[in-house]
């Protein structure tokens, strides 16, 4: 799967609810598969990660969804920020804690660099937190710029604490 659609999919505050975070990407994975023009191929294995940068935030769960369809980016970028928001996610302070962020990592090589969304993530490179998922739904995977895969990615990276979740896990 190097040609689709990679959707990064990450929580670290409880939903709306009250569910956990691993809870909340479940749920961003039914809407996301529920999109027009998008088909779930894959889903990640769950990953916990600290936050980037480091702060008193709660741990992460991320984790990556392969899909495939013909959709715009900027629809995609659209519908994936109506999920956000019906989870809860109140947009405002950068890097602040959230109960859903759903970020479009690469639409088939393309490559937007004066449009949202930016084309691929310009920071998805330096985060172990999305490569390892990645890794898990596209090990074939190559950057659309930097030309280099997603194992190389990975090796290149300083250590990022990153741990695999059990199933029940949040």
């Amino acid at each position: 799967m190097s040609g689709g659609i990679l959707i990064a999919v990450g929580a670290n505050l409880p939903a709306a609810d009250g569910a956990p975070p691993l809870h909340a990407c479940h749920g961003a994975v039914r809407a996301v598969a529920g999109i027009d023009g998008l088909r779930l191929e894959a889903c990640s294995r769950w990953y916990q990660s600290a936050p980037v940068p480091p702060s008193g935030q709660p741990p992460y769960v991320n984790g990556v969804l392969a899909c495939s369809g013909a959709i715009d980016p900027a629809v995609l970028l659209a519908a994936l920020h109506a999920i956000e928001a019906a989870a809860g996610r109140a947009r405002g302070v950068v890097n602040a804690a959230r109960t859903l962020d759903l970020d479009i990592i690469d639409m088939g090589g393309m490559i937007r660099a004066d449009a949202d969304p930016l084309l691929p993530h310009p920071r998805a490179h330096l985060r172990a937190f999305v490569l390892r998922p990645l890794a898990d739904v596209a090990p074939d995977w190559v950057h659309p710029t930097l030309r280099q895969g997603v194992r190389a990615l990975l090796d290149a990276l300083p250590p990022q604490p990153i741990r695999l979740l059990e199933r029940d896990e949040s």
